[in-house]
């Protein structure tokens, strides 16, 4: 079985047959995986009026269990897997769309908080269980054990490298 990666790892044998070049096969693939993958993901999230940082954003406030209260925006930046930068453009656009609801905590006129509304609720349970379904589908090559392996790999390859980052 071979892949893109691997032509690209043929030239370089050919041209410089002396150089080390399994790194590059190995973030080759994670990166080609990578743009494959939020390619698939998005055509889901898509499929639900949705963009892959609005799903993140109703995803966090239907995970961390928010309730109708919400989370602080600052909560909710530091649960969500979006940088602080992209919240306010990302709620402006999920407020617009009936999805949440931000408003000024009335015991700290200085923190806002986010809630799922109702028709956020229903539509972040919808694009869950058809993005869960896709993930599947997308991992469907790998068995049990050979998952729980590529994910402790990746764990300790992304432990190095968030704490690199800070």
């Amino acid at each position: 079985m071979t892949d893109s990666v691997d032509r690209i790892l043929a030239q370089w044998a050919t041209v410089r047959p002396g150089l080390d070049v399994s790194a590059m096969g190995v973030l080759g693939r994670l990166s080609r995986l990578t743009r494959l993958l939020e390619r698939a993901q998005s055509d889901v999230f898509e499929a639900h009026g949705l963009q892959p940082g609005e799903f993140d954003i109703l995803a966090t406030l239907l995970r961390t269990d928010a309730g109708p209260r919400g989370l602080t925006a600052g909560a909710l930046t530091d649960s969500a897997m979006v940088t602080s930068g992209a919240i306010t453009n990302r709620l402006d656009r999920l407020v617009a769309k009936g999805l949440i609801s931000r408003e000024t905590d009335p015991e700290n006129r200085r923190t806002v908080r986010v809630a799922l509304t109702p028709h956020g609720a229903e539509v972040i349970e919808g694009a869950l269980a058809a993005h869960i379904e896709n993930e599947e589908r997308l991992l469907e090559s790998l068995g049990g054990d050979e998952r729980d392996q590529l994910a402790m790999l990746l764990r300790g390859l992304l432990s190095a490298h968030e704490g690199d980052a800070g």
